[in-house]
């Protein structure tokens, strides 16, 4: 079963008036991960989807949404895949990858069916991202030992994190997606600190990893107008390309970040010091 929604883009001019509950409703991913089901959330930001697939029982099946007017998913779309849960399966045109948690699958343009699987008793969580392809570039699954890995920051400032590039062009090929995620060290609880915007692409992120009563406070909006949100484990949040997307938790945690846009250049950041945010 595949459940869908459609996000639109929005004017910072806009979003500055928007109180609590309008900013959860427009930007927030609370609920993208139901037991049985593929949930995804089609936005205007880069054509961009976000979502995830949670199977128990059954297996299931990666369909196009109507949105897309294509025969199947990935006609004219790459896709991003990691897993958050438990040890699970992902067939792609016949083939089985096995994902391990924290690892990823990256599905290029024209494979035709995408089924997700259980391998075991545990449950696993597949969090997906997808944008439009120009370009059809091999299947490759992606863990720790290819992965691209980065320590940044310092326990000093609270933002000592190890980052794993997993879908990234210093990788594997891609058209325009990129994907990866961070892990904040213990006692360290500020990402992406300083914060930064990219009007070249948007972004996305998911946070898991959330120890039970704990949670992420999630800043957003103009450098000059921010906002928050608080969030909770397993949610995402789409970031637009004019905002800042920082996060400071209760306690350390992880987060998946997923863009696309203009260019695949991982470090074009427009950096703005913590001093000068409003």
């Amino acid at each position: 079963m595949t459940q869908t929604e459609l996000r639109y883009a929005h004017h910072p001019d806009d979003v500055k008036h928007y109180d609590t509950t309008k900013l959860r409703e427009h930007f927030l991913a609370d609920t993208i991960f139901q037991e049985g089901k593929i949930t995804l959330i089609y936005t205007m930001y880069d054509r961009y989807v976000v979502g995830g697939a949670v199977p128990v029982n059954t297996s299931l099946l990666l369909e196009a949404l109507d949105e897309f007017k294509s025969s199947y998913f990935l006609e004219r779309r790459e896709l991003g895949i990691i897993n958050l849960g438990e040890t699970g399966t992902v067939k792609v045109d016949g083939t089985a990858y096995e994902l391990n948690k924290k690892e990823a699958l990256y599905v290029g343009q024209g494979a035709k069916e995408v089924i997700f699987e259980k391998s075991g008793e545990g449950q696993p969580i597949f969090y997906i991202n997808s944008a439009p392809a120009h370009h059809a570039y091999p299947t490759v699954k992606v863990t720790k030992e290819n992965a691209e890995i980065v320590e940044l920051g310092d326990s000093k400032t609270s933002n000592r994190r190890t980052i794993n590039k997993l879908i990234v062009n210093s990788v594997v090929p891609t058209c325009q997606l990129q994907m990866g995620l961070t892990e904040l060290h213990e006692g360290s609880v500020w990402n992406t600190m300083p914060a930064h915007t990219h009007n070249r692409r948007m972004e996305a992120y998911c946070y898991f990893d959330v120890p039970e009563g704990q949670a992420v406070c999630h800043f957003m909006g103009q450098p000059n107008e921010t906002r928050h949100i608080f969030m909770q484990n397993l949610q995402a949040v789409i970031s637009p390309e004019w905002s800042i997307h920082s996060g400071c938790g209760t306690s350390n945690y992880s987060f998946v970040w997923g863009m696309a846009g203009e260019n695949l250049d991982y470090g074009d950041m427009d950096t703005v010091a913590p001093n000068a945010l409003k």
